[in-house]
């Protein structure tokens, strides 16, 4: 069989002052080198990377970012080096940290009619920005649809983030997870929640697709795992990843119970059980009357109208009416009502943390 390799081509001026820092301070080891009687190339290979250093070249140095799970130990802990041939060295962590940055609250109030543009993303979603100051990069709220159904071109990955929801919003969509079992169907009104890391895969979407979409930090790192497959097994459904249980609520087997509204009743969909309270996701919809003035303390409480009509009332700010497609984040200690909703009004709450305190009126 043929073989193929690839390698990064650097230059020098002095082979035999680059060999001992290529293999004694970056640790890799040398293949080739010639002509013997005066080397003017060398190959090194190692942490994933094939490495030509060869004199006079007419490329640039560049730069070698090198990915370990130990950089305090890794070049005596140095993070920043200049190899003899001029190539910057970046020693960096193997993962990418997560960042979660401070929230920064503000009132904001998103309607479709608006008409924010669709923007083409992974795998071909089209994502609408249902928050777009992110609340300082705290959190994502992205609406997804999928014009065509059919076979989704997705491969098996996972996010880096500290929360993540997939609400489906219209049609359906089958999934599959890793230690979860057999691939799945999520249906309208269903969701589920990735715990950090957890690898899984869209499989299959039905025409017009629409699913809510949160992430916890808004800019995350997705990492595609080309060495699983799924399913896997044997299956673990119990299984906490970091501190998180995957979830997958179905609104036929939920309760519905008066709501921190009132006026309103919610089902849970305990997913601050799940997630030791990180965050918490209720549907919401009318009980009768108007909806009182009511103030909260959560540190990020986001809702999307999925059904009907309402206002959002403010303290000192204009009315707003909002329908389906519509979305709103309200911020801590700040005085709102819900009034005039229409009886097939139906909300979607993301509340983070999952439990917090609302004062009436």
């Amino acid at each position: 069989m043929s073989e193929t390799r690839a390698e990064i081509l650097l230059p020098t001026h002095e082979l035999r002052e680059d060999i001992p820092f290529f293999t004694k301070v970056l640790g890799m080891r040398m293949e080739m080198i010639y002509p013997a009687d005066d080397p003017t190339v060398a190959v090194f290979s190692g942490h994933g990377v094939r490495v030509r250093v060869q004199k006079d070249a007419d490329v640039s140095p560049g730069v070698l970012r090198i990915l370990t799970d130990d950089p305090e130990v890794f070049a005596e802990g140095r993070t920043n080096l200049t190899a003899p041939n001029g190539t910057r060295i970046e020693i960096r962590p193997l993962k990418e940290p997560l960042v979660m940055p401070d929230t920064v609250h503000s009132f904001v109030v998103r309607r479709l009619a608006d008409q924010a543009p669709w923007v083409i993303g992974r795998a071909g979603m089209h994502y609408r920005d249902l928050i777009p100051d992110r609340l300082g990069g705290s959190i994502i709220a992205s609406h997804i649809r999928i014009p065509d159904g059919g076979p989704v071109p997705d491969m098996v990955h996972y996010h880096t983030v500290g929360f993540q929801l997939i609400f489906c919003y219209r049609g359906w969509v089958d999934l599959v997870y890793e230690d979860q079992g057999e691939p799945f169907r999520l249906h309208a009104g269903n969701c589920v929640i990735q715990p950090p890391e957890i690898r899984h895969r869209v499989l299959y979407a039905s025409d017009n697709i629409e699913v809510i979409e949160i992430g916890v930090p808004a800019e995350h790192v997705t990492t595609i795992d080309h060495e699983m497959e799924l399913p896997n097994g044997p299956a673990n459904p119990d299984r906490v990843f970091q501190g998180q249980r995957f979830l997958h609520h179905k609104a036929e087997h939920a309760r519905w119970q008066p709501f921190r509204v009132p006026g309103f009743q919610s089902r849970d969909t305990t997913i601050a059980e799940h997630t030791e309270n990180v965050a918490g996701v209720h549907v919401v919809r009318k009980a009768g009357g108007d909806g009182a003035w009511t103030r909260h303390d959560s540190d990020i409480l986001f809702t999307f109208v999925m059904e009907g009509r309402m206002v959002l009332e403010g303290d000192a700010r204009a009315p707003h009416a909002l329908e389906a497609g519509d979305a709103f984040v309200i911020p801590p200690g700040m005085k709102t009502r819900y009034a005039d909703p229409s009886d097939d009004v139906e909300l979607l709450e993301v509340s983070l943390p999952g439990v917090f305190r609302t004062t009436v009126g």
